[in-house]
């Protein structure tokens, strides 16, 4: 009886400490230039040895193999279309064509959920198109403040794709909350929510009358041998993931493979490019919540999320608490491998939620927010600014859109996410 008692206790105390990591971790990545997988990891091994009596091998089994191999394969394919200026070119032949001055807005956020959704997720492509798009868009008199939010929303709206770096962060922490199959809903409510805003954003900023047509630019270089191969590579990763069923990460490692021995990147600048800060992140928060989930600490953090919603209201309210984390935190790296899988058990505890709507919430709410210039994406935007004084208006600007959009993307999830989750 005593030992069963000492065990008990120990459960306990391991499952309240393990709700203190993740508190921690959230709200380091809050408020600290720290890449919190570090923090993340290092609190995982103390959690699950020290703590929980858990071997090294058990703590070191939460770590997500399969995912970190996906993040590489995607980041490095599209690393090489970077680095031997694929992507670039691209880039260039799209916003080159834009003519008429009032449709310049609407098709930067269309080429961005393009470029977006095929791989690259919207950091990349937001990097890609920024400085291009802001100099066609403010030389067709478009107001800076709309161009940035097409450029960030359109980017945004393609992230959660199956083949975007993103989509499968999200894919993965849905799957921990044994949401498997709905990739086609995860992107449509994503791409529906930033449509809204973006369309909002367009009907409210546009110039009301033609201001001229955009300047033409010099005529595009061909595409060399490298460029031409690498378009041949991506198309067929693309149709091979889509209609082949192939997998998605063990693919793009193919491609790539064939794009370094072809000689047509380089391989060594390419790795360089991945981002493993973000990785890092990904991979080490996974970890410490593997580890909640075996001391039961994740189901402390879906009763304090449950004690602020109830079956009724539960969509929105996870959608406004993921957006206000999100606003200061990394949305990819941290708050959906911390808060999909929860999903599941939230619904369960508030006693009558759609675990689908809840995932779908966290993933509107915490990606609408991304147009912040606290965020990469919104800080790219901001950056192509040359004007100090410009710069921040711009600044203010997003800022007090992207705080907004905590209560929008509440509102959107407390509307949609259930009726979209039914279908």
């Amino acid at each position: 009886m005593n030992a069963a008692i000492a065990a008990n206790l120990l459960l306990v105390n391991a499952s309240s400490w393990s709700l203190i990591a993740f508190l921690v971790a959230v709200a380091l990545s809050c408020t600290s230039r720290i890449n919190v997988g570090l923090v993340a990891l290092a609190l995982a091994w103390g959690l699950g040895s020290l703590v929980a009596g858990l071997r090294p091998e058990t703590v070191a089994a939460g770590f997500p193999a399969m995912l970190f191999l996906t993040l590489v394969g995607v980041t490095l394919l599209f690393a090489l279309a970077e680095q031997n200026g694929t992507l670039a070119a691209m880039a260039h032949r799209f916003l080159g064509t834009l003519r008429d001055a009032r449709f310049v807005a609407p098709l930067i956020f269309v080429f961005g959920a393009i470029l977006s959704g095929v791989g690259p997720g919207a950091v990349a492509a937001t990097a890609l198109m920024a400085p291009i798009a802001m100099a066609i868009g403010l030389r067709a008199g478009a107001p800076a403040f709309l161009v940035a939010l097409m450029i960030s929303n359109g980017a945004n709206a393609g992230n959660l794709s199956p083949l975007s770096a993103v989509g499968i962060i999200a894919r993965d922490g849905m799957a921990k909350a044994g949401l498997v199959g709905h990739e086609g809903k995860v992107f449509f409510a994503n791409l529906a929510a930033h449509v809204v805003v973006g369309l909002a954003a367009w009907l409210w900023l546009r110039p009301r009358r033609a201001a001229g047509t955009v300047e033409g630019s010099q005529a595009a270089a061909p595409l060399n041998r490298a460029q031409q191969l690498t378009l041949v590579m991506l198309a067929l990763w693309i149709v091979g993931a889509l209609f082949a069923s192939l997998p998605v990460g063990f693919a793009a490692f193919t491609a790539a493979a064939v794009l370094i021995l072809m000689g047509a990147a380089d391989e060594t600048a390419a790795i360089r490019k991945i981002p493993w800060a973000v990785i890092l992140m990904v991979t080490g928060m996974t970890t410490l919540v593997a580890v909640l989930e075996k001391t039961g600490g994740m189901d402390l953090v879906t009763v304090l999320l449950a004690s602020f919603a109830t079956s009724n209201t539960v969509n929105g309210m996870v959608a406004f608490v993921t957006g206000v984390i999100s606003t200061w935190s990394s949305t990819s790296g941290v708050v959906m491998p911390a808060f999909l899988p929860t999903a599941a058990s939230l619904a369960e505890r508030v006693g009558g939620g759609d675990p689908l709507a809840v995932a779908l919430s966290i993933n509107v709410g915490s990606s609408l927010v991304d147009v912040s210039p606290l965020s990469t994406i919104g800080a790219l935007c901001v950056a192509t600014m040359t004007d100090p004084e410009a710069a921040r208006d711009l600044f203010r600007k997003m800022m007090i859109w992207g705080v907004s959009m905590t209560v929008v993307g509440a509102v959107l999830s407390q509307l949609f996410a259930g009726p979209l989750a039914r279908l």
